[in-house]
C-alpha cells in the first residue's frame, strides 16, 4: 500500500483568462518591459478599494529581474523554477492574463480578480513579462539565508522530526475533512532513516521534488532498497522549511500528509534532510518515510 501525498510549498500559477475592460487611469511605465510590474507598485501605492472595500496602501515590491526572465509553462512548480533561475524563495506566486492588448488592461483585469495577492505584504518582489497577448507577474519573497554552514546531523533532525510526529499522534486530530483519533508512537526504523537522506539528497543535488525520483523509483522502492521488509509504506515530502518543526508544521496543515502521521497503519518511521550545493543560500529538502513491516 503506498500513501504518497505531496507538500508544495507556496502557491501554484493561476490564470485568468478574460478580455480587458476599460482600463483604470495609472501612471504609464517607461520601459515597456516593466510595464505591468510598473503599474502594479502604483496600484499598491493607491489601490483605492479591493473587494469593494477601502483597500490600504503597500509598500511597493522590489525589481527583480530574475523573476521577469522566468517562463512559467502549465505544471511547473513556481519556487523550483526560481531555485533554478538562481532566485530560491521562501513565497512565491504567478497570476496571468490572456487577452489584453497592453499593461493597463492587464493590471486592471489582474486587480479585479486579484487585489488581494498584488497587496499582500507576503512579498518583496516583482517581475513582470509578457507573451504575445499574455501577461504574467510573478511576487516573490527570497529565501534568508541559511543561519550557518553547519547543519545538524541528519538523524538528528529526523529524530527531531520523530518527537514532532508523535506529539500530534498523542492526540485526536482533524485531517481536512478525515478524523483520527490519538495513535501509537511511532518507533525509529534506520533503514527507513537512509532511504529518506538518500531521497532528500538526491532531490537536493538534482533541482527536483517529486516522489519518484530520477531513476524512477519510488517510496516503496527505496524502502526495499534500504534493506526495510515492507507490508506498508509511506512518505511525505517537502522543501524550504527551515528547521524540522517546520516541516512537520507544514505537514499537519495539508490533509495528506496530515493523514499519514495520523495513519495506525505505520508503524515505524525513519526522517532526514538533503540541502542544494548553495549552502548558505541553499534550500532544505525533507522526507519523512513511514512503514510497517512484514
Amino acid at each position: 500500500m503506498h500513501t504518497l501525498p505531496r507538500l508544495y510549498a507556496g502557491a501554484a500559477a493561476i490564470a485568468a483568462s478574460l478580455l480587458a475592460p476599460h482600463a483604470a487611469a495609472l501612471p504609464a511605465p517607461v520601459d515597456d518591459t516593466d510595464a505591468l510590474a510598473a503599474l502594479v507598485n502604483a496600484y499598491r501605492a493607491a489601490p483605492g478599494a479591493c473587494d469593494g472595500r477601502p483597500a490600504v496602501p503597500t509598500a511597493a515590491l522590489t525589481p527583480q529581474a530574475a523573476l521577469a526572465r522566468l517562463r512559467i509553462g502549465a505544471g511547473t512548480f513556481i519556487e523550483s523554477a526560481l531555485e533554478r533561475a538562481g532566485y530560491p524563495a521562501e513565497q512565491a506566486q504567478a497570476v496571468y492574463v490572456t487577452g489584453p492588448e497592453d499593461a493597463r488592461a492587464a493590471l486592471t483585469v489582474l486587480t479585479q480578480q486579484y487585489c488581494k495577492v498584488f497587496l499582500s505584504d507576503a512579498f518583496s518582489a516583482i517581475g513582470s513579462y509578457r507573451e504575445g497577448n499574455t501577461w504574467t507577474v510573478v511576487l516573490a519573497r527570497p529565501s534568508p539565508p541559511l543561519p550557518s554552514s553547519t547543519y545538524p546531523d541528519w538523524r538528528d533532525a529526523g529524530r527531531e522530526i520523530l518527537l514532532e510526529v508523535n506529539e500530534a499522534r498523542a492526540s485526536a486530530r482533524s485531517c481536512g475533512d478525515q478524523s483520527f483519533p490519538p495513535a501509537p508512537p511511532l518507533a525509529w526504523n534506520p533503514a527507513l532513516g537512509d532511504a529518506a537522506l538518500a531521497h532528500s539528497r538526491d532531490m537536493a543535488t538534482r533541482r527536483y521534488f517529486s516522489h519518484r525520483a530520477r531513476d524512477g523509483s519510488e517510496a516503496a522502492d527505496r524502502a526495499a532498497r534500504a534493506g526495510y521488509g515492507w507490508r506498508r509504506v509511506g512518505e511525505n515530502i517537502a522543501f524550504g522549511q527551515r528547521s524540522p518543526r517546520e516541516a512537520v508544521e507544514g505537514w499537519l496543515d495539508s490533509p495528506g500528509h496530515c493523514a499519514n502521521i495520523m495513519n495506525r497503519g505505520f508503524t515505524e518511521m525513519g526522517a532526514a534532510y538533503g540541502v542544494t550545493p548553495e549552502r548558505q543560500s541553499g534550500i532544505i529538502y525533507w522526507t519523512q518515510v513511514f512503514g510497517a513491516p512484514r
